[in-house]
């Protein structure tokens, strides 16, 4: 059974005449790696820095081990927060900057020592104990930013959007660090981001925010393959989301056919939407398939291509690694556990 550490409860904040988080409910677990995720001022940082102690909550609460610390101050919470800008002292060397923390607290110089290059070494910046920070790179920098917060050894890091400065191969390395550094110290990893792909491939558990509103909360999986609703849908990945209407269990009807599904529970001829993922399309001759269409265009993505096929009743979009010359006339194929059904929203 999971533990629970973090709790937030009916969590607000007001900024002004402005509601930025409204009504935040979510329970965090004991070394977890769990990813806030949602396009700019969706409330993901502000809900971040209150657990931080940065912001003060206009309402609800935040639990640490069950008791309120709302009103703690940030220095007194066992919590560290790692920033995209890494605010390292450019007038220390690494193995300063890491000790910095502890220097403050007096420890001694032994501990310190130990504590410090231990941290070091999980980094892989053995060696660079004596090098200017300056001298170093995005990543290394990074590194040195979480060796910093990790040695005060604090019961949560918190990580807001610290790869955001990285190129796109060193974030992708830095990804994978970050997941393996969290395994190996055992804490909770509440990181921030917009970023759908690294919030996919480092988490235990992903919240996905929209508006200062949780749409969903799932694993990675869960949240590629289940989405709630359409913004979670369309947020996460590329979607072909459709209007339709659940005829009955396993049997949902859209774009003038019935199709067999895997899910049920709604009413009969319920007014549904319905998720197809354009990985989960196969495109095949036009008599074998309900569906007919046209290949509008098609573009190379570097692992697949993405085409976009043209219907009586909508454009579908395929990303397939196969080839298929545009104007052709093709069939659009997918299977029953290739339909994911969903409540319907208001369309905008």
């Amino acid at each position: 059974m999971k533990d629970a550490f973090i709790e937030l409860k009916g969590l607000t904040k007001n900024f002004d005449s402005q509601q930025v988080l409204k009504g935040i409910d979510l329970t965090i677990y004991r070394n977890e790696f769990l990813t806030l995720l949602g396009p700019s001022g969706c409330g993901k940082t502000t809900t971040l820095r209150m657990i931080a102690g940065f912001e003060e909550p206009s309402g609800g609460e935040i639990l640490f081990d069950g008791v309120d610390i709302s009103k703690v101050p940030a220095y007194k919470r066992e919590v560290n927060t790692v920033f995209q800008k890494y605010a390292l002292f450019p007038f220390l060397n690494v193995f300063d900057n890491v000790a910095f923390g502890l220097k403050i607290k007096k420890m001694d110089k032994t501990v310190i020592e130990h504590k410090c290059m231990r941290m070091i070494e999980l980094m892989g910046l053995k060696g660079f104990e004596k090098r200017d920070v300056s001298s170093l790179s995005g990543g290394q920098q990074q590194r040195v930013a979480i060796a910093r917060a990790l040695v005060n050894e604090p019961k949560v890091l918190l990580l807001d959007e610290p790869l955001g400065a990285l190129d796109a191969k060193l974030r992708k390395e830095m990804q994978t660090e970050l997941k393996r550094i969290q395994k190996e110290v055992g804490i909770t990893f509440i990181f921030v981001t917009h970023d759908q792909e690294e919030a996919l491939s480092m988490s235990d558990t992903v919240v996905v925010m929209n508006e200062g509103i949780i749409q969903q909360v799932g694993s990675p999986e869960d949240i590629y393959n289940e989405p709630e609703n359409r913004f979670v849908a369309s947020f996460i990945g590329d979607s072909n989301i459709i209007e339709a209407v659940m005829k009955k269990d396993l049997l949902v009807s859209f774009d003038g056919f019935d199709f067999d599904c895997v899910d049920k529970g709604f009413k009969d001829n319920e007014n549904v939407e319905v998720v197809i993922r354009p990985e989960d399309i196969d495109l095949v001759k036009p008599e074998e398939a309900k569906l007919k269409g046209t290949v509008k265009t098609i573009t190379f993505k570097g692992v697949h291509h993405e085409i976009i096929v043209e219907t009586g009743n909508r454009d579908y979009l395929i990303h397939t690694t196969d080839y298929f010359e545009p104007g052709l006339e093709v069939g659009i194929r997918f299977g029953p556990d290739d339909i994911h059904v969903m409540y319907r929203m208001d369309w905008e």
